[in-house]
């Protein structure tokens, strides 16, 4: 693990102030780098921006040279830009001789501007090169590196939901991402993780990005807060199922999916009545298995959940990518195949044939009969998704406390921005089926036939379901008592997916 002592929060938001005086901040970045080049950086390219920034000794881009691209920048142009003195004896710079004789400034770690929600400026501090858009990508091989912005953190940022809340824990915190945000809606949040560089990390995050200060704690899984509860919890946890806890900040040092099936048995107990917990994992499809009941057993009592597997892998692809996450592929190549080896040979002693990688809600509900939905959908969708996690949970117990009689004597209306697609061959008189399609959220699509198309249609809360499907019986010349008693159904389906919602009153 890196001994590598971390600067001082003590002085960030002098140090604040000059970045965002600099114009250090995303939109900054896009004005000064253009679209191709700050788009290359997240893919972990420098050269574009090097090319964006050559000839300027401007503030900005001396910053980005500094801290994005893990350059030497001749002292005067950082004096230009920033407190330097206080930059470098709170340790978030270094100074050195360079070639020319001349005095040189180096960044000692990764400071990544970052846009909040609602247009904040903030900032992610990480080890040199592991900020996603910092010089080398991840690729770190060190056990204890603590990694910055990620597809994963953000994806976890963007379901998370915003709803205004007294306690907030983030657990895993890493560079701070998800407590950063939790501090704008938490009264109090609290972070822990395994690696107490990532607690120091995470302090320096919200120092310098002017968020409230969190309680830090170091340890595993739930054993830092003992027996606290929250009413959010947040985690993307070292979900990575691999041969043994190498890397701190993707290993979890448990047996295939015992970290991530660990991580949400027991935070039913840490839930306040009505809390949720959202985490992003990965799960094993066991040969001779349903991945479904796999995920479904790991519920905990009393809690509503919603699981979305996004993607899977099989077991080649999955060692292919966390070996290249680690830079494997760049080492001697008799000892990349051995670290393969080592991965396929888990996999098949664990009978797993894939990896599933998604999102877990729980809400605790303390309900009956709750509402669990595990469902497969790797389609695009609209982040960010915390309304739309909280509407489903709406809809959940919506349908719970209403019955197929109580559904027909509802009003329902057509949710905005649901459109109707007829598939068909050319020029045929009627469609071959209806697919209805919404254009925000989950971007959901279902196939209909032609009386739930027509009863969708006119949903505007004025007349109850049953009212409704009388109308289409008469139009159809069917028995309104048979429609009746085979629509509700799928009334319920439209109902859960989202495409109906109750009318208000």
């Amino acid at each position: 693990m890196s001994t590598t002592s971390l600067p001082s929060p003590d002085r960030a938001a002098e140090l604040r102030t000059a970045l965002l005086a600099a114009g250090f901040t995303a939109d900054g970045l896009l004005d000064l780098l253009g679209a191709p080049a700050y788009a290359a950086l997240a893919r972990s390219e420098t050269v574009p921006a090097l090319r964006a920034t050559r000839g300027s000794d401007g503030p900005l881009a001396s910053l980005v040279r500094l801290f994005l691209l893990q350059q030497p920048e001749p002292y005067v142009n950082v004096a230009r830009a920033l407190p330097l003195d206080a930059a470098l004896a709170d340790g978030w710079l270094r100074r050195e001789e360079a070639a020319d004789g001349g005095d040189a400034v180096y960044a000692t770690v990764d400071v990544r501007p970052y846009g909040g929600p609602d247009g904040e400026d903030w900032f992610i501090v990480s080890d040199l090169g592991c900020a996603v858009g910092g010089a080398g990508g991840i690729g770190s091989r060190e056990e204890g590196v603590v990694l910055g912005v990620g597809g994963a953190s953000t994806t976890l940022a963007g379901i998370t939901v915003r709803t205004p809340v007294a306690s907030a824990l983030d657990l895993g915190t890493g560079s701070g991402i998800q407590a950063l945000h939790a501090a704008q809606h938490a009264t109090r949040v609290t972070a822990t993780d395994v690696n107490p560089r990532a607690l120091d990390f995470t302090r320096l995050t919200l120092a310098l990005s002017g968020a409230q200060e969190a309680e830090l704690l170091q340890g595993s899984l739930f054993e830092p807060v003992g027996e606290a509860t929250y009413d959010l919890i947040v985690s993307n946890p070292p979900f990575v199922i691999s041969p043994g806890a190498r890397l701190t900040y993707r290993d979890g040092g448990m047996g295939g999916d015992d970290l991530c099936r660990t991580l949400v048995q027991e935070a039913g107990t840490h839930l306040n009545p009505g809390g949720y917990a959202q985490f992003l994992g990965n799960w094993q499809h066991v040969d001779g298995e349903d991945w479904h009941d796999r995920v479904r057993a790991w519920v905990p009592r009393g809690c509503d959940a919603w699981i979305v597997q996004r993607d899977v892998q099989d077991v080649t692809q999955y060692a292919e990518l966390w070996l290249r996450d680690a830079g494997d592929h760049r080492t001697d190549p008799a000892e990349y195949a051995r670290r393969y080896e080592d991965w396929l040979d888990e996999f098949e002693a664990r009978k797993t044939k894939a990896v599933g990688f998604g999102w877990i809600t729980l809400r605790r509900s303390d309900a009956a009969e709750p509402s669990i939905v595990v469902e497969e959908w790797p389609h695009s969708v609209e982040q960010p998704l915390g309304d739309a996690v909280v509407a489903h949970f709406a809809r959940q117990d919506y349908l719970r406390d209403h019955d197929d009689a109580a559904l027909l004597e509802a009003r329902f209306v057509l949710a905005a921005e649901v459109v109707q697609e007829q598939v068909g061959a050319p020029g045929a008189e009627d469609p071959e089926h209806v697919v209805l399609r919404q254009n925000r959220g989950m971007r959901r699509a279902t196939k209909v036939d032609t009386v739930g198309a027509g009863f969708a249609g006119v949903c505007d809360g004025s007349l109850t379901a049953g009212r409704i499907l009388d109308a289409i019986a008469h139009l159809v010349q069917e028995d309104p008592v048979v429609l009746r008693d085979r629509t509700p159904e799928a009334i319920r389906v439209l109902v859960e997916q989202g495409f109906l919602e109750p009318a208000e009153g």
